[in-house]
């Protein structure tokens, strides 16, 4: 599950928005980041969702629905933490809150379809 949602996340900014942060030059530079920190980061993400899905899969439809009901709740959270960025980090464009929030709450759909359907009801 971490993979897939590493693989996604890699698509949605690497790929997908890498126009937008190249317009933000002062914003978004890679000079400093290791590429390894995000995968690691990704994968540490995945484990967590995993084990508070695992700890409240009874709560849960069986199968792929119930993985994307916890994924869509979980990606909430996270969608909203992204409104912080404007007020922490100088120059981060507000548009880009709603495009790291959406993009965090289809991470985690597919982080809880990978996860609904491996992950059984006891």
């Amino acid at each position: 599950g971490g993979i897939v949602m590493t693989l996604a996340n890699y698509v949605m900014h690497g790929i997908i928005m890498a126009n937008a942060y190249m317009k933000s030059p002062e914003v978004f530079r890679q000079d400093d980041a290791g590429v390894h920190y995000f995968f690691l980061v990704g994968i540490m993400i995945a484990i967590m969702a995993a084990i508070l899905f695992g700890k409240t899969r009874a709560a849960w439809a069986d199968g792929l629905m119930g993985g994307v009901t916890f994924g869509f709740y979980a990606g909430l959270v996270g969608f909203f933490t992204h409104f912080y960025q404007p007020l922490t980090i100088e120059g981060f464009p507000y548009h880009l809150s709603w495009c790291w929030g959406g993009i965090t709450l289809i991470a985690f759909l597919i982080l809880g379809a990978v996860l609904g359907m491996m992950m059984k009801k006891a």
